[in-house]
């Protein structure tokens, strides 16, 4: 959502240095670290919680749990995006003691908590296990780590990736909307021949092109119960990596910095013609480029193979609940309703473009409307589909800040001309396993 990547890309602040122990400790309420789950039974009288998040309206979402839950109320704090100083912030309060009961964390972020005994297992709490099928299955996946009897947060919102593109450039100059990457590539020599871009090469999104890793099927990381293996090099990554490497020495994809006013002028000048992003995307276009409005539509993702049905996924958070917090059970009940409630997701969606983690989300009025920035299309069911494409295997790693920062560099080389994207690749996954032994997390060599 353009509220969390205007400002920066999805991120995660690296822990300083704590004794770690791969993933097999879990943040309990009382701060045991044993994995097991809290130990979660409703209080005696009223209870108060702290919450915090970035995301606009969300007082007033909160302000309708409140007046329904007179025993159950919430004190909400906002503040900058979590890479902006709040995941900065949780640590220092979860070190001092006095982290909030519940906190907004984007799944990329998880692990880093989660490996210093951040979060609370809310596996025992009423009604969170019965939860899982109501969520899209590989979002479940990430605040649970894909481990039996373990949640860790409660999904809230999710970035299936989509294509969107200038539909009307392409009909105007008769060049076929591409479904395959092979087909994309085509079409982008086709629309260089017009003196545009097909698209622009992001140089710092580097959770961008995760999503694209996502979508060919690898993954970065991965974790035994004893130790964390790093993959950035793996088959799918140098895939990925020398298709746009291609483009890029072709001269067939602009390398202009995202979230800038050039990368903005780009697309609201058709100068540049589509954009492999997630749902959210489609309100940074229609902000960034209003002249373009009615002209946009949304396509699915090209595949790799003809007929397949793949999807990565860029972005998206959830809400957790901090070890310490002296009531799991009524704050895990807030995140449940905060998260799958249709009042709740509906409000979330209007103020702040959330697309929904929940199953029932997906199929909320609002999101079945045309929509007239582009062209009255329904893009969301475009995104709906994508979002039963997504792979649950997809794991991050517990120093993303660093990988991120890392292969960023590389990637700013290689878009300059010196070495390559999947050079980039290679940096970053030395640099990240130094990552992890600098922190005492144990890696796999």
């Amino acid at each position: 959502m353009r509220i969390t990547k205007r400002a920066a890309t999805v991120a995660l602040l690296t822990a300083a240095t704590v004794a770690l122990t791969g993933c097999s400790a879990a943040g309990t309420s009382g701060g045991s670290g044993d994995g097991d789950a809290a130990a979660c039974a409703p209080a005696e009288g009223k209870v108060e919680l702290t919450f915090t998040s970035w995301i606009p309206g969300i007082e007033d979402v909160v302000d309708v749990w409140n007046e329904a839950n007179p025993d159950i109320q919430v004190a909400v704090q906002t503040g900058p995006n979590g890479n902006g100083g709040t995941y900065a912030n949780f640590f220092n309060q979860l070190e001092a003691g006095n982290a909030p009961d519940l906190g907004q964390i984007e799944y990329d972020a998880l692990p880093n908590f989660r490996v210093q005994d951040g979060l609370v297992n809310l596996a025992s709490c009423d009604g969170v296990m019965d939860a899982k099928a109501d969520f899209v299955d590989w979002t479940w996946g990430q605040v649970s780590f894909n481990e039996d009897d373990a949640v860790y947060a409660i999904p809230q919102d999710s970035g299936p990736m989509a294509m969107f593109y200038r539909a009307d450039l392409f009909e105007a100059n008769g060049i076929a909307i591409p479904t395959t990457w092979e087909e994309y590539a085509t079409a982008a020599e086709q629309v260089r021949a017009t003196g545009a871009y097909i698209t622009n090469f992001s140089q710092g999104d580097i959770n961008q092109f995760a999503g694209l890793v996502w979508q060919a099927g690898g993954t970065w990381f991965g974790n035994d119960g004893d130790n964390w293996n790093v993959d950035l090099t793996g088959e799918e990554s140098i895939k990925v990596a020398d298709y746009w490497q291609d483009l890029i020495d072709r001269d067939l994809v602009s390398t202009v910095p995202a979230w800038t006013t050039e990368w903005d002028n780009a697309y609201n000048s058709s100068a540049a013609w589509t954009w492999n992003s997630a749902a959210w995307g489609a309100n940074s276009i229609a902000s960034g480029a209003p002249d373009t409005a009615g002209k946009w539509a949304v396509a699915e993702s090209p595949q790799w193979e003809a007929g397949d049905e793949a999807s990565g996924n860029w972005g998206g958070s959830s809400t957790a609940v901090f070890t310490g917090s002296e009531h799991p059970y009524e704050a895990a009940q807030f995140a449940l309703w905060l998260n799958s409630s249709s009042e709740s997701l509906t409000m979330l969606n209007e103020a702040a473009n959330l697309y929904p983690a929940a199953k029932a989300g997906l199929e909320l009025p609002v999101l079945k409307e045309g929509v007239e920035f582009y062209g009255d299309q329904p893009i969301y069911d475009v995104f709906a589909k994508a979002s039963s494409e997504v792979s649950a295997d997809f794991v991050w790693g517990p120093t993303m800040t660093q990988t991120y920062n890392d292969v960023s560099d590389g990637f700013k080389a290689a878009v300059s001309g010196n070495g390559t994207l999947a050079d980039a690749l290679t940096t970053g996954q030395t640099a990240t396993v130094d990552a992890l032994k600098a922190q005492s997390i144990p890696v796999k060599e």
